[in-house]
């Protein structure tokens, strides 16, 4: 579980993230959880672009994603969600000391 001070510093990456995954129509089919595990596996940090929906249904779909791809929600705004997944083998994040 990441720590606020860790949360805070991947909220700085994410400005500069342009989204990877864009979820349409279809939503969140098999084909878009293996490219989106290929994703954390290389970025760590993943920003997604959801399709419409009310706010709920966007909610349920974060906690779906999350669970599925056993990732940390780390920003959500309006129809766009940040996660993050440590890669354990090559990590390409650093953390701040402290």
């Amino acid at each position: 579980m990441l720590s606020k001070t860790q949360i805070k510093h991947l909220r700085k990456l994410t400005h500069d993230l342009n989204p990877v995954i864009m979820l349409g129509q279809n939503g969140f089919t098999e084909a878009v959880l293996n490219e989106l595990n290929i994703a954390l596996d290389r970025h760590e940090l993943v920003k997604i672009k959801l399709s419409g929906g009310d706010r709920e249904a966007r909610e349920q779909l974060i906690i779906d994603i999350c669970q599925q791809t056993r990732s940390e929600q780390v920003q959500s705004i309006g129809k766009t969600v940040t996660i993050f997944r440590r890669n354990r083998e090559k990590p390409v994040i650093e953390f701040p000391a402290g």
